[in-house]
């Protein structure tokens, strides 16, 4: 599973930041992007809802303090993203009009989905900060090394992956007395 997220990640990150300039991709790629960055979005959450509903059960006991951080970023990631959708969607100039569905690109909804797009590479910038040694070791054992070895496969150390990598924090956390 360590593979398909770090690869699923990968696609998340690069098309964030290919739709987060759309004067450079243009608006019909920047809104199509979008809409399957949601939906992959989806994906991501759905590949990591044990992990979300754990810790929000064991959100007010006496949680280490890294679990309870990335709970709070996540969430608030996920709020800021799900706002810039919504109002994407609604100020939209390629998708809705599809539909037959005009908006207006005037509205509040254009300034919600800006400040809502800047919160969401804040919390994007803070949740990959957050989880940086999982990153670092997910390249170490699926690029680095496999590319050291000549490509001939991982040694059998490394196909444990908790030899490897660290646990996540939610499962290796001590509850204080």
């Amino acid at each position: 599973m360590t593979l398909k997220n770090f690869l699923l990640d990968i696609l998340l990150f690069v098309a964030v930041l290919i739709a987060f300039e759309p004067r450079l991709s243009g608006i019909p790629i920047h809104e199509w992007l979008s809409l399957a960055l949601g939906i992959t979005l989806l994906v991501h959450l759905l590949w990591h809802w044990d992990w979300i509903i754990n810790v929000g059960k064991r959100y007010f006991k006496r949680l280490f303090h890294l679990s309870r951080l990335k709970f709070v970023v996540d969430l608030l990631f996920l709020i800021a993203f799900v706002t810039v959708m919504v109002s994407g969607l609604l100020i939209s100039r390629s998708i809705l009009p599809l539909f037959g569905i005009q908006t207006d690109h005037r509205s509040i909804w254009r300034v919600l989905h800006s400040l809502s797009a800047d919160l969401s590479l804040l919390f994007l910038a803070i949740h990959l900060g957050l989880n940086w040694d999982w990153i670092v070791c997910t390249l170490k054992r699926y690029v680095w090394t496999p590319l050291r070895q000549g490509l001939s496969g991982l040694s059998p150390r490394m196909k444990n992956e908790a030899e490897v990598c660290p646990q996540p924090v939610e499962e290796t956390h001590r509850r204080l007395p």
